[in-house]
């Protein structure tokens, strides 16, 4: 008779146990034949944990860069910038209002602000300092047109207006920093994918490695169970449970962490808003809140660690008892 035959065909063991197949699969939670402490579990709870941590700092970082980026591309389109340059024989205030004029009475340009002198001489005062007399020094002036909202002006006929009557002026509407900013997001957000993907082969392997050593620890019983009936489904359920139960708690101890680290980030940000120190983090990474969906994000995120945690302890359950029969 083989092992793995339906228990209701073995009469003799059962008589000898006095125990039912129902009884046996309606057996409770309670008395499940993984221990539910052990030095295992409690490794595989931390190891859990701290993948989802890293998970979700990885999943928030990457939503920060976006969103940054995107915040950035925002406003540098909405602005673009003609830089008149000076030259032997021609009047550079004179060659400023022309292209301010010209600039003017293209369609979607909503404002022209052109720097003056002084105002241009303060923009190269972190590099050269103060105090010099920049009067002899080719600086060029630049003037800011502002774009209406949604407007979509023609840069190629405004260059050619500026080319025919201002020869010293050219037109850059930061094309190409806004190419390099989505370059920038999507290399990061590759970068970020790539971390996740590894952060759950760690969970996946060490989920197995735990779930190994347990039935290593346990086999007796998982082949008494085994030779009495139980189905492999039914050894399976347990671990499962057990496993899900320690992939939760990890998880949840993890994607907490990561939760309070973005809130006391956020409220930090918020505190230190109007200084200096704040400004410029403001500048670099806009509001650093991943909002609502952000936070909504982690939570899935330790939902996903605990199902993966079960999924990947029943496929080992079922590799390894598959061998045993």
């Amino acid at each position: 008779m083989s092992m793995t035959e339906p228990l209701e065909t073995m009469t003799e063991p059962w008589d000898d146990v006095g125990v039912s197949p129902t009884a046996l699969n309606a057996l409770p939670a309670a008395t499940s034949i993984v221990p539910r402490r052990s030095i295992a579990g409690r490794s595989l709870t931390a190891v859990v944990a701290i993948m989802t941590f890293l998970g979700a700092l990885t999943l928030g970082v990457a939503m920060l860069v976006v969103s940054a980026a995107s915040d950035w591309r925002a406003e540098v389109g909405r602005e673009v910038t003609i830089q008149v340059r000076p030259a032997p024989g021609r009047n550079i205030d004179a060659d400023v209002r022309n292209a301010g004029e010209i600039a003017s009475a293209v369609a979607g340009v909503a404002e022209v602000h052109p720097f003056t002198k002084e105002q241009s001489a303060k923009l190269v005062e972190p590099w050269l300092g103060t105090g010099l007399a920049l009067e002899d020094l080719p600086i060029p002036r630049l003037i800011v047109l502002r774009l209406a909202a949604g407007a979509r002006p023609d840069f190629a006929s405004l260059r050619q207006a500026l080319a025919a009557k201002v020869p010293t002026a050219s037109l850059d509407d930061h094309r190409r920093w806004i190419d390099r900013m989505r370059t920038m997001a999507g290399t990061a957000v590759i970068a970020c994918v790539a971390v996740l993907a590894l952060v759950l082969i760690a969970t996946v392997l060490s989920v197995t490695f735990a779930t190994r050593g347990t039935m290593a620890t346990n086999r007796p019983i998982v082949e008494v169970l085994h030779y009495i009936g139980a189905t492999d489904a039914f050894i399976a359920n347990q671990f499962q449970r057990h496993f899900l139960v320690l992939g939760f708690k990890g998880g949840s101890i993890g994607g907490g962490a990561a939760i309070l680290l973005f809130g006391v980030t956020e409220a930090s940000n918020a505190w230190l808003a109007g200084t200096p120190g704040g400004d410029q983090v403001a500048g670099l990474f806009g509001n650093f809140s991943i909002g609502v969906a952000g936070y909504l994000a982690i939570v899935l995120q330790i939902v996903f660690m605990a199902l993966v945690t079960a999924f990947a302890s029943r496929h080992t359950v079922n590799r390894t008892l598959a061998i045993i029969d």
